[in-house]
């Protein structure tokens, strides 16, 4: 039988959890900033609208072949040193985003970056969950703590791309990142020596793999893009705000309501309650293609921030132990292969084929997904 949890031991888990959280906070809105600038002002940084799609995705797609390396050196170094150089790393990429442009230039920040987000997003995961007990709701309030920086960043941004243009606001993210070195440098610095460090070929997606990358693919890739880009169609005079402000709205939303997620889970089990909001979800985007833009997207928004915390929980449950480590690095590689598609597929799609056929498969697939991953795992 495990010994039982002390006061002061939840009170260690909430706080480590809580600065892995304000750092990757501090580190975000470098990335979540140009998903609302780059499909807009594409000519103001040297690209056109299918090479912003790639440069979007491109720190996902690092990241399917990253993934495992920054697990190994997160399992070698620990919290403290792995988020610090990503924090470091980070205001680096934000600084480049100010002051070079073209497609050439662009991506190896773009690739630096997801190696970032990847070391940052694990060692999230990876506190919230360290404690089985309360992990769920763990995972809800570190939600909270990492939108804080995205949600301020992002009507920021477009109110000072509007009035001087798109660029001068990284100069200022680049400080807003280095100011996570503050929360960094208070993580542990003991590794995580029981993870299995053997290098491990491809195998067969199950249905959380499967939800996981449609997930990415449609919320965190098409979603994101039609907004900029069906919205730059509708209100061709204040796209970026009107954006600026529901993609602010999305993180927003996170912080009120990924606590409440967490807690549903912990109270009706993470599983069920991913397969019903999967559902819902996939009717918000069907008609987010439909024309019902402003308030569908305000759905996807709400039901997003209460899926986000479910997934951490549900992987930590299956894979109790060390091997937790490991099963949250792979999953989040299904994740970032459908996020990194997404964009690609937005930017070539979106000017050629109808948004309804676009938004109904990917709202069909998902909800397919969410089907299977209603049986008990093997």
């Amino acid at each position: 039988m495990h010994a039982p949890i002390t006061d002061a031991q939840a009170r260690m888990a909430d706080r480590d959890s809580r600065h892995a959280a304000i750092a990757l906070a501090a580190a975000l809105p470098t990335d979540v900033v140009l998903y609302l600038l780059l499909p807009m002002y594409g000519p103001a940084f040297g690209i056109t609208l299918a090479e912003a799609g790639v440069l979007l995705a491109a720190n996902r797609l690092v990241r399917i072949v990253g993934y495992g390396w920054v697990a190994r050196f997160y399992a070698r170094r620990g919290d403290r040193a792995t988020c610090t150089l990503a924090v470091a790393a980070a205001a680096l990429c934000a600084l480049g985003n100010a002051v070079v442009e073209g497609f050439w230039a662009l991506l190896p920040l773009r690739l630096l970056w997801g190696l970032c987000f990847a070391a940052l997003n694990l060692s999230t995961q990876v506190l919230a969950t360290a404690m089985p007990l309360g992990a769920a709701a763990r995972s809800g309030r570190s939600r909270a703590f990492i939108a804080v920086g995205p949600m301020v960043a992002l009507p920021l941004a477009a109110v000072a791309s509007e009035a001087a243009g798109p660029r001068w606001i990284f100069l200022l993210l680049a400080g807003v990142a280095l100011a996570g070195l503050l929360a960094a440098r208070r993580l542990p610095d003991a590794p995580h020596p029981g993870m299995d460090a053997r290098r491990q070929g491809p195998r067969r997606p199950n249905a959380l793999d499967t939800w996981s990358f449609l997930e990415g693919f449609a919320l965190d890739g098409l979603f994101i893009i039609g907004l900029s880009v069906l919205g730059r169609d509708l209100l061709p005079g204040g796209a970026a705000v009107v954006a600026g402000v529901l993609l602010a709205l999305r993180y927003g939303a996170e912080i009120a309501l990924s606590p409440l997620g967490g807690r549903m889970a912990d109270r009706w089990g993470a599983e069920r309650l991913l397969v019903g909001l999967s559902l819902v979800t996939a009717v918000a985007l069907l008609g987010f293609g439909t024309g019902w833009l402003w308030s569908c997207a305000a759905a996807i928004v709400v039901l997003r921030a209460l899926q986000l915390p479910l997934l951490a929980p549900i992987v930590a449950h299956r894979h109790p132990g060390p091997d937790r480590v490991r099963a949250l690095a792979a999953r989040s590689v299904w994740r970032d292969i459908g996020a990194g598609l997404g964009p690609m597929a937005a930017g070539l799609l979106l000017p050629t084929v109808p948004a309804a056929w676009i938004y109904g498969a990917a709202a069909l697939m998902l909800a397919l997904a969410a089907v299977a991953c209603a049986r008990p795992a093997r």
